[in-house]
């Protein structure tokens, strides 16, 4: 593991804690997981939340938290997030395609870029892009996400290194067409990378050695990636703790409807205030 990535997570509540930044959640079809973890995150000081959603389904399972009452909190959170009545937003469990499209509109960008953060089954944290299935389809884009992902990384006071995934090893150059590609593809990124000061290693397919010297993981493409988020967090014992929206003058902090717990997402929205306020 690259050095001072486990303290990352130190570093982040830290900085949540300075700040207790005013967090929008959206909620959509709630549950007692749901609300349970945004009271959490309120008591142990990460941030003020308030809960964007229908109230009087929230207010059935019952907490002490503000409630904003919408039937559409997709739209809503953008909204909240625009108008600066929140300092960060995170989606919770409203729908990704409606709340990502809106948010698009009110802050007047054309594309999202998005670096999840991850702990494996034994708690070691790290980034990994791209996540989204439209994402990454282009060896341009694929170079952006990672500079922008590297400029975010580097405001929780870690340097990034990035391990770069391709669809096989070396050795098999030959056996399959897309393969080959994927090869050739990640050797240029990875070389891209170093030459833009970025440090970036190509491990081919080899995963596994690369979460053991890397910290921020570069899938092939945006469909790999969201395979490899789903199989470590729904069958493989780790955690999906957010995905931020690489912008510069918001924080949103997207966020899987599965897992219905959002305490470390919030207290990374938080940190992330925090961190955009040391850089002014």
């Amino acid at each position: 593991m690259q050095e001072g990535t486990e303290k990352l997570l130190d570093i982040i509540r830290n900085k949540a804690l300075a700040t207790k930044a005013r967090v929008a959640l959206g909620v959509r079809n709630p549950t007692p997981k749901l609300i349970r973890s945004a009271e959490d995150a309120m008591n142990k000081g990460y941030a003020e939340v308030v809960l964007v959603g229908n109230s009087r389904e929230i207010s059935e399972i019952g907490t002490s938290l503000e409630i904003i009452d919408t039937l559409d909190p997709e739209t809503s959170l953008g909204t909240l997030l625009a108008s600066g009545e929140f300092d960060a937003v995170v989606r919770g469990t409203a729908r990704a395609s409606g709340t990502l499209s809106h948010l698009k509109k009110v802050i007047g960008i054309e594309k999202l870029y998005r670096v999840a953060f991850l702990l494996t089954a034994d708690g070691t944290p790290f980034f990994l892009a791209p996540v989204g299935i439209d994402e990454g389809s282009s060896i341009s884009e694929k170079i952006e996400l990672v500079r922008r992902s590297v400029d975010y990384i580097r405001r929780f006071e870690v340097e990034p290194s990035v391990g770069v995934l391709s669809g096989g090893r070396m050795g098999d150059l030959g056996r399959d067409r897309e393969v080959d590609r994927t090869l050739a593809e990640g050797d240029f990124i990875a070389n891209r990378l170093q030459e833009m000061g970025i440090k970036a290693t190509h491990y081919t397919i080899l995963i596994e050695d690369a979460i053991s010297e890397s910290n921020f993981i570069l899938a092939p493409n945006g469909i790999t990636g969201n395979l490899m988020f789903r199989s470590l967090v729904f069958l493989g014992g780790g955690d999906g703790i957010g995905a931020p929206v690489l912008m510069d003058d918001y924080v949103f902090v997207d966020t899987s409807r599965v897992g219905g717990h959002y305490t470390l997402a919030i207290m990374l929205a938080s940190a992330l205030v925090k961190s955009r306020e040391e850089e002014v």
